[in-house]
């Protein structure tokens, strides 16, 4: 299953209904290609407040349904605040939620946005307000759907808001392959932190990831992952400082989800981050994570 928001808004846009290109026409390529069909999509609610509390403190979540965050904490978000955009990332954080059921029942849910990895349990960084995969792992725990947790962050950047908020966490295990010199320029430490030098390439990617995964899953023993498939690795992006090909790229999700099939481990998948400059680029790269979900799980 696919959790869709028809109603994402572009952080650049805040309090204005503007919409962020590929979140549309990820799900209509898809559909019109004939890789899913309607039944395959679902659009998540609001998430509630005491899942959400889970994670983040009483005290920032106040200032978000408040419209009262400061104007230095506004700042390291990146955009001004308003009720639309807090209401945007709750939708997301409940289709994360949404996903893991789904997961457990079929192998594999994507949602179209997520990947909010930035957040922190206290303040929002880098375009992130609520931390959906920490969100949805906390609800995991809660509910004893889940025993042992793996979070495999493959976007370019950090995951440093996930990072943060398992520090403690036995139960949750950070796994994070990202640009040594992108952002954010201060980082936390992850469970693993594999730091990729500029100019990394498919052969060197593909490698590091195949033989750290590898040993996660037999060291870790996760009964559940989640899986930040962002595609500002590839050479086009504008911001992610690395050299991976569009053909790595699909090999790195075939990668994750046929090692994930092997033990037998549900995921759910978010698209994290995307900036080349030709949205035609970022839409395929997306696309092919869907692609390669469903061939690799069977799914119908």
């Amino acid at each position: 299953m696919i959790a869709y928001d028809p109603v994402y808004v572009h952080p650049l846009a805040a309090g204005h209904r503007f919409p962020m290109l590929k979140y549309e026409l990820i799900p209509e390529q898809l559909m019109y290609e004939g890789s899913i069909e309607a039944k395959n999509l679902f659009s998540p609610v609001l998430c509630p407040l005491e899942m959400i509390l889970r994670t983040h403190s009483s005290l920032y979540v106040d200032k978000l349904m408040t419209n009262s965050l400061s104007p230095k904490e506004q700042r390291a978000i990146g955009f001004p605040q308003s009720p639309l955009l807090v209401n945007r990332e709750r939708i997301i954080a409940k289709g994360t939620v949404d996903c893991c059921t789904h997961a457990l029942e079929n192998g594999v849910a994507l949602n179209v946005a997520g990947g909010t990895h930035h957040a922190f349990a206290d303040h929002g960084e880098g375009f992130c307000l609520l931390n959906d995969f920490a969100i949805a792992a906390n609800v995991l725990l809660h509910e004893q759907k889940a025993q042992q947790i793996l979070i495999i962050d493959l976007d370019v950047h950090q995951g440093n808001g996930t990072a943060d908020l398992f520090k403690n966490e036995p139960k949750v295990f950070t796994f994070s392959m990202h640009g040594r010199h992108n952002y954010p320029f201060h980082k936390k430490i992850s469970d693993l932190d594999i730091a990729l030098e500029d100019g990394t390439g498919d052969l060197e990617y593909l490698s590091l990831l195949m033989e750290h995964l590898s040993k996660l899953l037999e060291n870790v023993k996760p009964d559940f992952a989640f899986y930040l498939s962002g595609v500002d690795i590839l050479s086009t992006d504008k911001f992610g400082k690395l050299k991976v090909t569009p053909k790595g790229c699909i090999q790195r999700d075939r990668i994750v989800f046929n090692l994930l099939r092997q033990h037998q481990i549900p995921c759910v998948v978010a698209m994290g981050g995307g900036y080349s400059e030709d949205i035609k680029v970022i839409v395929e790269a997306h696309c092919n994570t869907f692609r390669a979900a469903k061939e690799i799980f069977d799914l119908q």
